[in-house]
């Protein structure tokens, strides 16, 4: 019981005993008593449960705050862990952001050296044979052939072709500096002169390509690898170098170009060279000629006096038999029998000199001039 229930109760007792002062011996206010005291009674009874309730709801109240404060602990330090591990992983995520910026940085810078390697001046593009030789090392050691001469020149690498020929391959690049200031410039006109440039750059190497196409060891047909930068800025040489029977190509793409045009070599390889089928043609014609010229000539000329021997032969032949069948008649009826066979010969000689005479001249038109 709290402070307001004692002074309840002690107000209540108050008025109780001034009622028993006032009233005296009064029934009526002798039940009144009574019936204030059963009031009372329950009053205090009821402030007595309340009490308890009150003690009981306290107790509750206190233990629930207790748990509340204990969960909230509980909570509250899981929490600090889980941003002490946020924390930690932030950290880690930024030490591995900074090591990843000074790796692109590192890279960046070595790229940049291996461009100034594979296009510089000094080494005359070997550095980008290189790459362009550890691209086909990919290929059968049969394919591949090292410095193939075409004529006064030398270059590096030649795919062997099917029917002995080859398909020559260079990656000679010198204008890495216009490269790294095309890359630079920001001034239309600046960027427009240094495209020109590389495009003029180009057109010299596909120039010098050219020298290596030789029509008896090639198909007409070479490969330029140069760095992608610079196959991205001088597109329209691409056409040019095509019509010079010079294949641009980056060096990213080489090893797939010179597999492409191998498999299309194989593929088509029986197709027919017009230049080389028009040249035997031609001394197939210049044969021909000869050979008409031959017929309708000696040999003709041969066939005709041979043929006329044959008619001059059969002719002089006929007069011979006539010549003898005149003799035997004239020596049957002239000649005495005894004498016949000793007379002869005598008589028939002269008869047959004229017949004999012509075959011989007859026998040398047979043989041909």
């Amino acid at each position: 019981m709290d402070l307001a229930g004692y002074a309840i109760l002690a107000i209540a007792i108050v008025a109780a005993a001034v009622l028993v002062a006032r009233r005296g011996t009064d029934p009526a206010a002798a039940r009144a008593m009574e019936g204030l005291a059963q009031g009372l009674t329950r009053l205090q009874s009821d402030l007595t449960r309340l009490a308890r309730t009150q003690d009981e709801l306290r107790q509750d109240v206190h233990r629930g705050r207790e748990a509340s404060l204990l969960q909230i602990s509980d909570v509250a330090q899981g929490l600090r862990g889980e941003i002490g591990q946020a924390q930690r992983a932030l950290a880690e995520v930024k030490a591995i952001e900074q090591g990843r910026a000074r790796q692109m940085e590192q890279a960046s810078d070595s790229l940049r050296r291996l461009e100034a390697v594979v296009a510089g001046s000094s080494t005359r593009g070997a550095a980008g044979e290189n790459i362009l030789a550890r691209a086909l090392a990919q290929l059968p050691a049969d394919l591949l052939e090292v410095n193939v001469s075409f004529g006064s020149r030398i270059v590096e690498y030649a795919l062997r072709l099917p029917g002995g020929r080859f398909l020559p391959i260079d990656s000679k690049w010198t204008s890495v500096g216009i490269i790294e200031r095309l890359e630079a410039a920001e001034e239309p006109v600046e960027r427009k002169r240094l495209i020109e440039q590389v495009a003029r750059d180009v057109r010299g190497r596909i120039r010098e390509m050219g020298k290596y196409l030789d029509p008896e060891r090639t198909l007409s047909l070479g490969l330029l690898a140069v760095p992608d930068a610079v196959y991205e800025v001088a597109p329209e040489a691409h056409g040019e170098g095509y019509r010079a029977g010079v294949l641009v190509v980056p060096y990213s793409l080489a090893l797939p170009y010179v597999l492409a045009l191998y498999r299309l070599t194989v593929r088509f390889g029986c197709a027919v060279d017009t230049d080389q089928l028009a040249d035997r043609i031609r001394g197939m014609e210049e044969t021909l000629r000869r050979v008409d010229e031959e017929v309708e000539g000696r040999l003709s000329r041969g066939l005709v006096q041979a043929a006329n021997a044959r008619d001059a032969l059969r002719d002089h032949v006929v007069e011979a038999r006539r010549a003898a069948q005149k003799l035997l008649l004239t020596a049957e009826s002239e000649a005495p029998a005894a004498a016949g066979p000793v007379l002869t010969p005598v008589v028939a000689a002269p008869a047959l000199r004229p017949a004999m005479a012509a075959g011989q001249r007859a026998l040398p038109h047979i043989v041909p001039d």
